[in-house]
């Protein structure tokens, strides 16, 4: 019997496959990231029964217990998404095997003396905000050589792309992704771009993204 969470992962898959064909690109070269911040433990399993692997989550008590709770899924890749508060480096750097959301020289240290302690190694994203509210987390374009420059001297960061949350208007999130292909291309076009979410994931592809961070049209709202 197919469930609804089932039913949605395969058709978000199939979403992602027709935005890569429409952009003249391979379905492979986009990796589906399922937010799973907010929903249980078991429907992470039942989607990695289903052949999903890479989960986002945003907030470091929570990635804590569902990587507890799932330990036993050897191939579940976590990747933290929210913002990286440094007081919980040690959480993140325990868990996450990729850091989507790097705004600051002062995360990304913290991030790898955390990594350093535990043993660990981890891909980096530096989080890029495109002129969003004061109060949103990002890196702004002129703060980017300090931020890249940091995860470039850590020992356990190793630096695969940029990442953004661009604003809720349509001209707005054009103009940020276009922004951010821009300056991953002039560093270096082998980097990865993690954007576009359930609203805009044909637009992301469209522009070039590699990862897609997927959750309500994936797990449905957050009760």
């Amino acid at each position: 019997m197919t469930t609804e969470l089932v039913r949605r992962f395969h058709d978000v898959k199939a979403s992602i496959e027709r935005a890569a064909l429409a952009a003249g690109r391979e379905a492979s070269s986009v990796k589906l990231v399922a937010v799973s911040k907010g929903h249980g433990a078991s429907e992470i399993r039942e989607l990695y029964m289903q052949g999903q692997r890479v989960f986002g989550e945003s907030y470091a008590q929570e990635l804590e217990r569902k990587a507890g709770e799932l330990r036993d899924l050897e191939e579940l890749e976590w990747h933290f998404i929210g913002h990286v508060q440094t007081n919980k480096a040690k959480v993140i750097a325990a868990h996450a095997s990729a850091v989507h959301a790097i705004d600051s020289a002062r995360a990304a240290r913290a991030l790898d003396a955390a990594l350093r302690a535990t043993d660990r190694h981890a891909v980096a994203f530096v989080s890029v905000n495109f002129g969003l509210d004061e109060k949103e987390h990002g890196a702004r374009e002129a703060q980017i050589p300090e931020v890249r420059d940091a995860i470039a001297l850590a020992e356990r960061l190793t630096l695969r792309g940029y990442m953004t949350l661009p604003p809720d208007d349509v001209e707005g999130t054009e103009r940020a992704f276009q922004r951010l292909r821009e300056i991953r291309d002039a560093d270096d076009p082998a980097l990865e771009l993690s954007m576009g979410m359930s609203h805009d994931l044909e637009r992301a592809v469209a522009h070039g993204a590699t990862l897609v961070r997927i959750g309500t049209a994936l797990f449905g709202a957050r009760s």
